[in-house]
């Protein structure tokens, strides 16, 4: 058996060197590790998938560090990806693990790994949805993914989770900031954390009101919740209105939105197999080369260049069929 067959054995296996190995390989060695991912995708489709996300200092690693010992209460198997910025220097997750999940971090039933997000715009690894495929085929329930700060970019999230999670705090103008960057419309939940905090409740009561003027009456209503992850206090709470909020994306269609994203994600690997297929055959022949000449003497520009390439190819490609 090869090395990528012997990954995959391991990752079905639940075994978490090889879960570990598969997502490094997943980060250093895109074109590698898809055929690893291949031969995982029909195993996957079985873990609930959690986004949480808001600005720093929120609380999230510390309310995430909560809902894995509530959910290892009931006996749930968790893995946890945390999308970091990248270090300047070593392009690696910045933050590492998160030490406050450290606790969790010798049960054999949870997996926790950091991931850096490279400059990848959204706030999210490029390789986060394919890390989240692993950790799914590896026989984990739940997978939780907890993403950089806050702000219109991170509505990526929601092409990844089941249910996203908006976390904020009061008193630091997140609230209003977040409302600001557009961040309302891709919460499934609002948790209001350091509740303890003065003006928590007009905190939630901010969120509530742009919740009623955003809302457009459809059956699910984002609820406000307060927690105080550092005490424990709520966390149940935001578990239930998890679980209702899964019953109720499998009651309303659950197999559509599906149905959307994988199109949403054929699309985007076709872009992308597309482009390292053109850029791949430029550098080959040395048209490449002889464009950024072209360009750099402004004999052209970039996107006149671009069109008449296409223009090109599509006539091959109409030749051809």
């Amino acid at each position: 058996m090869n090395h990528n067959g012997q990954l995959v054995e391991g990752v079905l296996k639940g075994d978490r060197r090889s879960i570990a190995r598969t997502i490094t390989l997943i980060e250093n060695n895109p074109s590698e590790a898809r055929k690893v991912i291949s031969k995982l995708y029909s195993h996957t489709g079985k873990a609930q998938i959690i986004g949480i996300t808001g600005p720093t200092g929120s609380g999230k690693s510390t309310l995430i560090e909560r809902l894995v010992k509530e959910l290892r209460r009931k006996g749930k198997s968790v893995g946890i990806i945390a999308v970091d910025p990248s270090s300047p220097f070593t392009g690696g997750a910045f933050l590492g693990d998160r030490i406050r999940m450290q606790k969790h971090s010798i049960d054999g039933k949870v997996f926790i790994r950091s991931m850096a997000t490279r400059n990848s715009s959204g706030g999210l690894a490029r390789a986060t949805r394919d890390a989240v495929r692993v950790l799914d085929a590896s026989g984990k329930e739940v997978a939780i993914v907890e993403t950089v700060g806050a702000g219109q970019s991170e509505v990526d999230i929601r092409k990844i989770a089941h249910t996203v999670v908006v976390v904020l705090a009061p008193g630091l103008g997140d609230d209003i900031q977040a409302i600001k960057a557009g961040i309302m419309e891709i919460g499934d939940i609002f948790v209001v954390n350091k509740a303890d905090r003065e003006n928590a409740d007009a905190s939630v009561i901010d969120i509530e009101t742009t919740i009623n003027m955003s809302w457009e009456k459809k059956k699910w209503r984002p609820p406000v919740i307060k927690t105080t992850a550092a005490k424990g206090e709520g966390t149940t709470e935001l578990l239930n209105h998890i679980s209702l909020h899964m019953k109720y994306l499998e009651n309303e269609g659950f197999d559509k939105q599906r149905r959307q994203d994988v199109e949403t994600e054929l699309a985007e690997a076709i872009k992308q197999k597309t482009t390292d297929s053109i850029i791949g055959e430029l550098k080959r022949t040395g048209e490449l080369e002889e464009l950024i000449g072209k360009i750099l003497a402004k004999k052209t520009d970039p996107y006149s260049a671009a069109d008449t390439l296409l223009k090109e190819r599509l006539k091959g490609f109409k030749t051809r069929t």
